[in-house]
């Protein structure tokens, strides 16, 4: 058993967290957020993450996670120390090290014995070497000793405590093999691959996969958008395509492009980290563009069915970047509704989960419904744009009777045209045929 402090208490930081306490671990997770850490105190969690809830209830009532305000007290009773804080976006694309240079400070300030110190935030290659300069110019005492490690999650928003407990492999770059070897044995439990490197391979890994995944993202949106011009089912192509064991078929739907808190970050982040190191990152830069352009796929659909859409009434299914999560950081909902009510359109959107955080940040114009036959009732057409259970499996014959028209424009592909055809939808989804079953002279439409 390890005692483990995790600095933040975000996606990463407490999914984590508890996951290591789940392990046997004694865990204290501790943020300078005193609002938050009274959340959690109070068995509130502040992220939804699917089984999470639970897993933070049953670790707590046996005595395995804490939370804490008192940073530097944590720090001292802990043997390694996981740095789980943001890196957001700066301006200029980079990432944000602000909050791991404090944390980085905070823990020289508090280093009273010998301790391993982990990044477990997405930083940019050369941050270990930063974190090691920060720690040692800040101690109180120079015999004391540490390392450093960097060790990258993969985890993904919706299906988190699943990625933790059962993930493909643990990365692990070190400054010494007595650290690497500490950290390596903490994730046996997990019966994973183990993978140590060094310190700034470790670090680019994390960049590496994310930019790969989403390459392979815009790549099948790009061949979505030059299907519908040639004629193809780009759901037959990606199928065809993942029966190659060189490609797969996993990040290989067509929809309207990639959001959330690490995609987006992390390609920016790596673009700048090319331009700095003098590297003109061309693909990179590419796959960001053709990300960007994505969801105004959505509202050329809608002009090319409406033509001047001011005035009507649009449902817009799905808020949230993806299911399972309420995060709405980089959602695709977020440009499209902007768009919808800076042209005149009257919004009614529904989301099972991520309604409060999206009055936030979407426009005031916008109506939220408790429920799919609410939003689309006397809508002109229905936008889909989140694949949430609720509505992929929604009942057909009555969204077609609540909706003033039959038009449906699907981001994500939820339906098969065959259904689409069967309901008597006029049916646009991305990178296939369009379905015009319900095609008629009294509709407004220009076909």
């Amino acid at each position: 058993m390890h005692n483990i402090t995790v600095i933040g208490t975000g996606y990463v930081g407490l999914v984590s967290g508890t996951c290591f306490a789940e392990m046997g671990n004694r865990i204290i997770c501790c943020d300078v957020n005193k609002d938050k850490i009274a959340m959690l105190q109070n068995g509130e969690i502040p992220i939804y993450e699917p089984g999470l809830k639970e897993l933070v209830a049953k670790n707590v009532a046996e005595n395995r996670l804490f939370f804490t305000s008192e940073v530097g007290e944590a720090i001292e009773d802990s043997d390694i120390i996981y740095i789980a804080v943001g890196t957001p976006m700066a301006e200029n694309g980079e990432a944000d090290m602000r909050y791991v240079k404090e944390v980085a400070k905070t823990i020289g300030k508090h280093l009273n014995t010998y301790k391993i110190i982990v990044n477990k935030s997405t930083v940019p290659v050369g941050t270990g070497e930063l974190v090691r300069t920060i720690v040692a110019n800040n101690r109180v005492n120079e015999r004391i000793h540490f390392d450093i490690v960097s060790n990258p999650e993969f985890l993904r928003e919706g299906s988190a405590i699943a990625d933790c407990m059962n993930m493909d492999r643990a990365v692990i770059g070190a400054t010494s093999d007595k650290a690497a070897k500490v950290i390596a044995k903490l994730h046996e439990p997990l019966q994973t691959k183990i993978f140590i490197t060094d310190l700034q391979s470790a670090e680019m890994i994390k960049y590496a996969a994310n930019a790969f995944l989403a390459t392979k993202i815009s790549f099948i949106n790009a061949i979505a958008n030059l299907c519908e011009r040639v004629g193809a089912d780009v759901t037959q192509v990606s199928e065809g395509m993942g029966m190659d064991s060189r490609i797969g078929g996993k990040f290989l739907q067509a929809g309207i492009g990639y959001g959330g808190s690490c995609f987006p970050k992390d390609t920016f982040a790596l673009a700048h980290m090319a331009d700095q190191a003098g590297y003109d990152f061309t693909l990179l830069k590419s796959v960001i563009a053709t990300n960007e352009a994505q969801p105004y796929v959505m509202l050329k659909k809608l002009q090319d069915l409406f033509g001047d859409y001011a005035g009507r009434r649009i449902a817009v299914l799905g808020l949230a970047f993806k299911p399972n999560t309420d995060d709405m950081r980089c959602a695709p909902s977020l440009v499209i509704i902007d768009e919808l009510v800076k042209k005149g359109a009257v919004v009614q959107a529904y989301d099972p989960i991520a309604i409060p955080n999206a009055r936030a940040l979407l426009p005031a114009e916008v109506t939220y419904c408790d429920s799919v036959e609410a939003a689309v009732t006397d809508c002109d057409v229905c936008l889909i744009l989140t694949e949430w259970d609720e509505i992929a499996g929604m009942d057909l014959a009555s969204v077609r009777k609540l909706l003033k028209y039959p038009f449906l424009i699907d981001g994500r592909n939820c339906f098969s045209l065959q259904e689409m055809y069967e309901h008597g939808f006029v049916y646009h989804s991305v990178g296939r045929p369009a379905v015009l079953t319900a095609r008629s002279e009294s509709h407004p439409v220009n076909y």
